[in-house]
């Protein structure tokens, strides 16, 4: 019993010819896969966020007075020591009160 597929001619294909059918096929252009990356889910609740957060802007604001009294004095007038002024200034402490409901009958 032979293997493999009957020609589509007359004759078979050489191995040349079959190497050239399939040089062809592959210049020919073909859509590309797509691979669609999802963003991992935040599992995390609410008051558990808020207070992530709170964390991270309390610890910001920390490097920002650092690098303030790093500053040398030229550049104390500098538009980079008003932003880092200004971010000093923010009180956090107001947010930090803050107690978030935890919602659906949690309370």
């Amino acid at each position: 019993m032979p293997r493999g597929r009957k020609p589509e001619g007359e004759y078979a294909l050489s191995n040349a010819e079959r190497q050239a059918r399939h040089r062809t096929r592959l210049q020919t252009s073909q859509p590309s896969v797509v691979i669609k990356h999802r963003k991992p889910v935040d599992r995390r609740s609410r008051p558990r966020r808020w207070n992530d957060a709170l964390a991270e802007m309390l610890a910001i604001q920390a490097e920002c007075v650092a690098w303030f009294d790093a500053l040398p004095d030229s550049l104390r007038d500098s538009v980079t020591a008003i932003a880092l002024q200004a971010i000093i200034d923010l009180d956090l402490d107001a947010l930090a009160e803050i107690e978030p409901p935890r919602g659906y009958g949690r309370d």
